[in-house]
């Protein structure tokens, strides 16, 4: 049976909720302080068996509460070897910025110290096609690098992606075209997750997924 997603608004990014009958894995944790956002939806769902923290990279948005979760769950934080420093100084790396991304990025850093994370050295590190069975969950990492130098796509049941900002839902789902540490790599990015062929994909910033037939045909710029 595949499992159930329950998608949270955290603040400037969306968590998503991955509820197996086995177990709970959370994937990505917002702005700082919104854990207590995630704790109620547990309680909702009459569960308290949270297995892991998936950051999909390390941009503040993204794990801005996991380190408050982790301790107040217990739950071990996980993201890939590539993000691993920059997630346990705090930081949040955006090298470049096109579009809409370059009137956003002056507001992002008058506000980042502000909402700065604090630092979060993970307990799990990944890379690419390692799995997440010692969590309970039948998913494996695939590496997506462009948005970040460690940015991963969830494939859990060979079904259901979990994209963090590799995609983006606005107007309408494309390709995230706003910040990058290296677009060159972005297409290639695209393409692996395209060969995945998830019938669904949860994006970092929206509660809505991204069907798979609408992923088949995006292209990178």
């Amino acid at each position: 049976m595949l499992p159930r997603v329950h998608s949270i608004h955290m603040g400037a990014g969306t968590a998503h909720l991955i509820e197996h009958e086995r177990c709970l894995v959370l994937v990505d944790a917002g702005v700082p302080r919104f854990e207590r956002t995630v704790l109620r939806a547990m309680q909702r769902l009459g569960r308290s068996d949270l297995r892991l923290i998936f950051i999909t990279h390390a941009h503040l948005d993204h794990y801005g509460s996991a380190a408050a979760l982790r301790r107040l769950t217990g739950a071990p934080i996980a993201i890939h070897h590539a993000d691993e420093a920059a997630m346990a100084h705090g930081g949040s790396p955006i090298r470049s910025a096109r579009g809409l991304g370059r009137g956003a990025l002056p507001l992002f850093e008058r506000f980042e110290p502000r909402f700065r994370p604090e630092p979060t050295p993970p307990d799990v590190v990944f890379g690419n096609g390692d799995t997440l069975e010692a969590f309970g969950l039948d998913a494996a990492v695939l590496h997506t690098p462009g948005h970040t130098d460690g940015s991963s796509c969830l494939i859990a049941e060979d079904r259901i992606a979990f994209a963090g900002d590799l995609l983006s839902g606005r107007i309408r789902p494309h390709v995230q075209n706003y910040f990058a540490v290296d677009w060159s790599l972005l297409p290639a990015s695209l393409r692996r997750l395209q060969a995945a062929r998830p019938e669904l994909v949860y994006i970092g910033h929206s509660r809505r997924p991204v069907r798979g037939e609408a992923l088949q045909g995006m292209v990178a710029a």
